[in-house]
């Protein structure tokens, strides 16, 4: 019989990832989406009607008990997050809301429903914050630099609980960072490659930055949905850290994505002092050694392979809609 996945924040990069990567496996898929007043569909139009949506909000719990009965899943991934981590510090309460309690509200309906469901979480290398100890990995203790980070940390121990208590399936997957083309313009991985694409094209002169000597674990976000979907087929729930074992500063990034636009970062790139934050998580490296040896996973895209997949991609998208009133051919844009 084909299995059914319902997955929250469906919409998003991961979501959209996962759900490419289910359908392949066989699943029927399920996203649940919020009730918006704009158009969030980008990301999984291609999919057209290959998978099924329904509304639900990790806010309304009757909601997601109602999700739960009309998709009758056999797993369940939960994407669902305030995703941003300096939106963060701007509406903690709210952060709270959705990226905290809203696990907690997915968990108690899935222990009402149907208790038999296999329930991933999306954990975070947020929850880290201010290391103990490099690389990090399942037993690193959490020291969360941000709204974000504890919210997530949060999330995290109730899904070890109900897991515990109830005898739940429950995983948490404590991913590090994991960009692709799909990745919203506020992370500073696609910051960095649509601003390089923008300036090569003569649509803007520097791009503002924070902190360019945080380091961080990059991955392929597609390379990331193969290790969710294999931890829930595991005989035991368990979690594990999923990472490429390897970090680079933001300056790397920089120097990566111009110098595939045929730029030289310093150049462009400008101290803001406005986007420090407000408490740096300065250095975050997974130890994936669990994932490997348990799930058989390895990412298979290397990080300058990613940032010039992004280059391109924000090269080829600024063509299609340009802005500004700007033209520019493509052949002199990857000259």
């Amino acid at each position: 019989m084909k299995k059914t996945a319902l997955i929250t924040g469906v919409t998003g990069q991961d979501g959209s990832y996962l759900a490419e990567f289910l359908l392949e496996k066989g699943y029927r898929v399920v996203g649940m989406t919020r009730r918006s007043s704009t158009d969030s569909m980008e990301r999984i139009e291609h999919l057209g009607d290959r998978i099924e949506l329904l509304q639900g909000d990790v806010l309304d719990q009757a909601s997601l008990v109602a999700a739960i009965q009309a998709a009758r899943p056999q797993e369940i991934y939960n994407l669902a997050a305030m995703s941003f981590v300096p939106t963060s510090w701007n509406q903690p309460v709210l952060t709270g809301e959705f990226t905290g309690l809203g696990v907690t509200r997915m968990l108690e309906a899935v222990r009402q429903v149907d208790p038999t469901i296999k329930f991933y979480q999306a954990s975070s290398s947020e929850m880290f914050g201010k290391v103990r100890e490099v690389p990090q990995n399942e037993l690193t203790p959490f020291h969360p630099r941000s709204p974000y980070g504890v919210a997530k940390a949060y999330g995290h121990f109730l899904t070890v609980n109900y897991r515990e208590s109830f005898g739940l399936f429950a995983v948490s997957g404590i991913l590090f960072n994991h960009e692709s083309p799909r990745r919203g313009l506020e992370f500073v991985t696609r910051k960095v490659t649509h601003g390089a694409a923008r300036i090569k094209l003569g649509m803007a002169s520097q791009l503002p930055m924070g902190n360019l000597d945080a380091r961080r674990d990059w991955g392929f976000a597609g390379d990331y949905v193969r290790a969710m979907w294999a931890m829930l087929q595991q005989p035991e729930a368990g979690d594990y850290v999923v990472a490429t074992g390897t970090d680079h500063s933001v300056r790397d990034l920089c120097r990566i994505a111009f110098e595939h636009a045929g730029l030289e970062y310093e150049k462009y790139v400008v101290i803001d002092e406005h986007l420090l934050r407000p408490a740096e998580v300065d250095h975050l490296l997974g130890d994936p050694t669990k994932a490997r040896k348990q799930l058989g996973w390895e990412p298979t895209i290397s990080f300058e392979a990613l940032i010039r997949m992004m280059v391109d991609a924000d090269l080829e998208r600024l063509q299609k809609r340009p802005v500004e009133g700007h033209k520019v051919a493509l052949s002199s844009a990857r000259a």
